[in-house]
């Protein structure tokens, strides 16, 4: 009999192993990357489910609409010249968020507040709630 059949330790070890091998969530990537390789992709995909030509997207540091602070933003513009902005306050997916609108030919002249009573924040989570922001201006679809 091996010594590694009869030492109970070593079976404990090998689940505690298995364990440590679960990759990270999705979530736990460092900020810029979570924007770009998954949250850009994610919200192209989702609004262009609505039948719409896709979104044109990017992600960028600069200035907050309306306010003009420093931020990290996500900038999107559809058909129509309609555009918004994800904002983040800092460079955290669980950092305070704006949300800004503006219509063809106009600035956007209102921050809204963005997943303020979300205690976790996840990929489904802004997409979902970013994309329903959308649709409720009626931009997505056949509204």
């Amino acid at each position: 009999m091996p010594a590694s059949d009869s030492d109970p330790g070593a079976a404990a070890e090998k689940p505690a192993a298995a364990a440590k091998a679960k990759p990270p969530a999705p979530e736990d990537k460092p900020f810029a990357e979570f924007v770009s390789d998954l949250l850009l992709p994610a919200l192209a995909k989702e609004i262009a489910s609505y039948g719409g030509a896709s979104p044109t997207l990017l992600f960028e540091q600069g200035p907050m609409p309306v306010v003009g602070a420093p931020c990290w933003m996500v900038m999107g513009r559809l058909p129509a010249d309609r555009r918004f902005w994800l904002c983040f306050t800092t460079d955290s997916i669980n950092a305070p968020k704006t949300i800004a609108v503006a219509e063809s030919g106009a600035q956007p002249s209102l921050l809204e507040s963005f997943l303020i009573d979300e205690r976790k924040m996840s990929l489904a989570l802004i997409v979902s709630r970013l994309v329903q922001r959308l649709n409720g201006q009626k931009w997505l679809g056949a509204n």
